[in-house]
């Protein structure tokens, strides 16, 4: 009866702001058109289907608010229209009742609140669709007051998420068997993308265990300040951390007269996110300004705070090359390059000719070099780019949409803090270093030194393998034995082959430094 009553729930929310009109009127077939004007008889949908779609998610909950926050990053999805008005979407909900938090606390630490903690606020700080943060203060093993942060999951939030989930695979099924276009964009793999990241964030350990990741990772470039995990006190409804006092970023006068340098702030931002993603291939996916604030205590004036880190990305070594060869190819204007890993990646069909695709993309990128941040839009630029997409039947990547999001805050970040930012020029030397570490010497020796445990355990059974090899070739046979020396001397030349294709190989290595440190770009 509940399943009914949600899908009865979802119907009415779709014809009351008119989606199935939207659905029928997006195809091109005279026969829906007339159905669509059919069904919207009687009903007020004068207003824009971009504010119809985000008032019918909203009213929708807590799981389809993030999916469509997710789709708003997908430009390749939809129109820009609907896009734009989906990045309105908020998932601040009202809190739920202090009670409830305190006693999902004390379940979950199996002790009344009173001996947890010195004090606790029971008013939250904070509340979204997921959970909500309480301030609390708790002594330690060595009887230190410590100031916290208390975060409890919303109670019945895994039933109801899964429910929706159900039915968002339904409907990914349903588009994918619309057409190949459907197929394309890949509906099935976004909602199982969707399922991971969302269940990944209802989980508070695996969110604590994310924080202290990044915190080992940001420890030595000391622009930003990760809170600890209280690991005593995380379960999975119940995370404890660090107190962290700072101000939002998006408060930048405030910032400013504390003494804050903006312009390098909003660089710092830009040098974050690409450590994270290129050196680290892992990174805080969900860097709005809401989650972002600066300290202005005078040992870590300028430094920014990270929170929140229910939704963290991760990139595989080759989803890393592959977007670094991108970008180095991007800030080199050279097109013909970019098309090619479209196609040596799979992302297009062999078949596709790279002079077309190499035009399309140029005709797409050229606009926007040598131009300040503030008149560059990359949500404008990732939109042709994805029309150029369409065009070319580029196959949309799902392990990359929380990094499209992701560099879309950024985007919005930098424009926020320095206007004038150019995102080019603060990225470009980033990725000249990471691009050298990758494919200099320094990286040959390294995967050496990695290997070398494994070829020092086989020198001492070299003996025993020459030996027993040995002995299989008989001396009694005159053949065995030139059948012998024949495969010694092919092993040989073998051998002085390799020698000197190593020798060669780190010849060419040290040469390649020294071009790429005169000039990379």
């Amino acid at each position: 009866m509940t399943r009914i009553a949600r899908g009865a729930f979802i119907v009415w929310v779709i014809f009351r702001f008119g989606l199935d009109e939207l659905v029928l009127s997006s195809f091109n077939r005279p026969g829906l058109a007339r159905l669509a004007r059919i069904l919207s008889f009687g009903r007020n949908l004068d207003a824009p289907r971009g504010q119809r779609l985000r008032l019918a998610l909203e009213n929708l909950g807590p799981i389809f608010v993030k999916f469509g926050q997710v789709l708003s990053t997908r430009r390749d999805l939809m129109p820009v229209d609907i896009a734009d008005e989906l990045a309105r979407l908020q998932d601040r909900v009202p809190p739920f009742a202090s009670d409830i938090a305190v006693a999902t606390i004390e379940r979950e630490l199996g002790k009344p609140l009173s001996e947890l903690f010195v004090s606790f606020e029971r008013e939250p700080v904070a509340s979204a669709s997921i959970a909500q943060v309480h301030f609390a203060v708790l002594r330690d093993r060595t009887g230190r007051e410590r100031e916290v942060a208390v975060k409890v999951l919303r109670p019945g939030m895994v039933d109801a998420f899964e429910k929706d989930l159900n039915l968002m695979r339904m409907m990914a099924g349903w588009v994918d068997g619309l057409s190949s276009e459907g197929k394309r964009l890949k509906p099935r793999e976004v909602v199982a993308e969707f399922d991971k990241y969302l269940h990944d964030e209802l989980d508070l350990v695996r969110e604590a265990a994310s924080a202290a990741q990044l915190r080992r990772n940001m420890e030595d470039l000391k622009l930003v300040l990760i809170p600890e995990m209280l690991w005593d006190y995380c379960t999975r409804d119940v995370m404890v951390m660090e107190r962290m006092h700072g101000v939002p970023v998006s408060q930048v006068d405030r910032l400013r007269a504390a003494g804050v340098d903006i312009p390098k702030l909003a660089r710092d931002g830009v040098t974050i996110f690409f450590t994270q993603v290129f050196r680290d291939g892992f990174f805080h996916a969900d860097m709005h300004p809401g989650n972002i604030q600066v300290s202005i205590a005078p040992e870590t004036l300028g430094r920014y705070i990270s929170l929140d880190f229910g939704i963290v990305g991760t990139l595989t070594s080759s989803d890393k090359e592959y977007l670094a060869q991108n970008f180095a190819a991007f800030f080199r204007r050279d097109y013909k390059r970019v098309a090619e890993l479209h196609i040596e990646s799979g992302w297009v069909p062999q078949s596709t000719r790279v002079d077309e695709l190499e035009a399309g993309i140029r005709t797409v990128c050229e606009p926007y070099f040598d131009r300040p941040l503030k008149e560059i839009s990359l949500g404008l630029l990732l939109m042709r780019l994805f029309q150029i997409s369409r065009r070319f039947q580029v196959e949309i990547q799902p392990q990359l949409v929380l990094l499209q999001k992701t560099l879309l805050n950024i985007e919005g970040l930098g424009r926020q803090l320095d206007p004038d930012l150019d995102l080019w020029s603060t990225a470009k030397p980033f990725l000249e270093q990471w691009m050298l570490s990758q494919v200099g010497p320094q990286k040959l020796m390294e995967q050496l030194k990695a290997q070398a445990p494994h070829y020092a355990k086989l020198v001492p059974e070299l003996p025993m393998l020459l030996h027993n090899y040995l002995k299989q070739g008989t001396v009694d046979s005159g053949v065995a034995l030139r059948e012998l020396l024949a495969e010694q001397r092919r092993t040989n030349r073998l051998l002085q082959g390799l020698v000197y294709t190593i020798l060669g190989f780190a010849l060419g290595m040290v040469v390649m430094q020294l071009v790429l440190k005169t000039r990379f770009f």
